[in-house]
């Protein structure tokens, strides 16, 4: 079988974007690997006699019956799936991505042509705005290059780096200008059984655009996979989903139930330490001997977890959304706070001007027009901060912090990732390793591609 012989699925999005289910070539398919597994648990003839029955009769009854009848969900985690999305918003794909059991790469915003790539506009009378904020990122973009040749001039490294090392960081400065509706793609690696309940969350997203893909994507894997994904709808767990999808999805400090008025601040707060010391000082070797690069035992999450509180731009938030082993809600995208002040003040004093009166007019453009808040969030630069609650256990919050503090993160986000380090270590005494040096132009930024040789 030849590459061009594979028959991958593929269905339009409405836009232009399309989703694609890869067809890997394998003679034992998804569904066939699923069924293995499951009469592997069931006897003890070994796989060589479950390998005839798969020739004899195929996986189809057998999916069918056992994993969509039976509803053995288990079976459905033995079979994966691999999905391309393309196209879609930024906020499309961080509603995909908004699951622990998430696997798979979204397209890398640094290494993107953002004066050609099209965008999602819910609203077309709003269309406008992000073509205004896309006018201003490439030119900032442009300005920014050479603004920072003459800040780091190249040394003793190599040219080729260093160029690559200047454009990241120009880019990660003029970044924040993006509307959250540009479009990008993502891939999604995912088991038949996770595929079919975050699905059931997906289409019933707040989001039309979110809903549509998430029908789009059930539509292919059907296809692809016949047997996995006719599990019957219940009208009243819809209803449930799509209620609290509606009412509770986004994270927005202005709708909590609060004593007081929340208001902007600085910093990482502490909502709830949830630790149980007693049952933690029992670990106290392992928590202070923990060599450089190794990973705490997962055990110790029996230890309770921490609930934190922190403003970041939106930005750097589709960054620390990527880990998984923590437990975070997604914010609502506004304008009603701080635009992260870090991205200002790296843009040389006439750039800076202009920033401010982008801001300013898109801002007073954006109030005009009778738009629900969840949609408004297309066209509001990523920039702008967002409220982050981020709860997790110990093992997941050492990774996380010993990794987004590195010289090589993004800057607001490497903040973040320092102060929640510090917190651990002045409330805990654990063994941590963040690197808490100051922000600096690293040209390391510059080794952080995939290029063919």
């Amino acid at each position: 079988m030849h590459l061009e012989d594979l028959r991958h699925v593929r269905q339009p999005l409405q836009g232009g974007g399309q989703v694609v289910v890869l067809d890997t070539g394998a003679l034992i398919t998804a569904e066939a690997a699923a069924m293995l597994q499951a009469l592997h648990s069931r006897s003890v003839h070994g796989i060589d006699a479950h390998l005839m029955k798969l020739a004899q009769k195929g996986a189809a009854q057998f999916m069918d019956t056992y994993y969509i009848g039976y509803g053995d969900k288990s079976i459905g985690d033995c079979g994966t799936a691999t999905v391309f999305i393309e196209g879609v918003s930024m906020l499309a794909a961080k509603a995909i991505q908004d699951s622990q059991l998430y696997n798979g790469q979204e397209s890398s915003t640094r290494y993107v042509d953002f004066s050609t790539q099209p965008f999602i506009s819910p609203d077309e009378s709003a269309s406008e705005l992000s073509e205004s904020l896309r006018t201003f990122h490439t030119e900032g973009l442009a300005t920014m290059k050479e603004e920072l040749m003459d800040r780091h001039p190249r040394g003793e490294e190599d040219e080729k780096k260093w160029k690559k090392a200047i454009n990241a960081r120009a880019f990660d400065i003029m970044r924040s200008f993006l509307p959250a509706g540009m479009a990008t793609n993502l891939a999604w690696h995912t088991t038949l059984r996770h595929a079919a309940d975050h699905l059931l969350r997906l289409r019933n997203h707040p989001l039309d655009e979110v809903r549509a893909i998430a029908l789009t994507i059930e539509e292919a894997l059907n296809t692809m996979y016949p047997n996995s994904f006719k599990q019957k709808r219940y009208e009243a767990t819809e209803q449930y989903v799509s209620e609290w999808m509606k009412e509770s999805y986004y994270f927005d400090l202005n709708t909590q139930n609060t004593s007081e008025p929340i208001s902007f601040f600085s910093g990482v707060r502490v909502e709830r330490d949830g630790i149980d010391r007693n049952l933690l000082a029992r670990y106290a070797p392992i928590l202070s001997n923990r060599p450089i690069k190794a990973e705490l035992p997962r055990f110790l999450a029996e230890c309770g977890s921490i609930r934190f509180l922190f403003f970041l731009d939106f930005g750097s938030f589709r960054d620390l959304q990527r880990h998984r082993a923590v437990t975070q809600r997604m914010p609502l995208l506004t304008n009603s706070w701080e635009f992260a002040p870090w991205y200002l003040d790296q843009m040389p004093q006439e750039l800076r001007k202009k920033a401010l009166s982008v801001l300013q007019k898109q801002r007073a453009a954006l109030n005009k027009l009778s738009i629900a808040p969840v949609y408004r969030q297309y066209y509001i630069p990523m920039g702008y901060s967002v409220p982050c609650r981020l709860t997790g256990d110990l093992p997941g919050l050492t990774w996380l912090v010993e990794l987004r503090s590195g010289i090589s993160v993004h800057p607001t986000l490497r903040r973040v990732a320092q102060e929640i380090g510090v917190l651990l270590l002045e409330t805990f005494g654990l063994t941590l390793y963040i690197d808490r040096s100051e922000d600096r132009f690293d040209i390391k930024r510059g080794e952080h591609d995939i290029v063919e040789k």
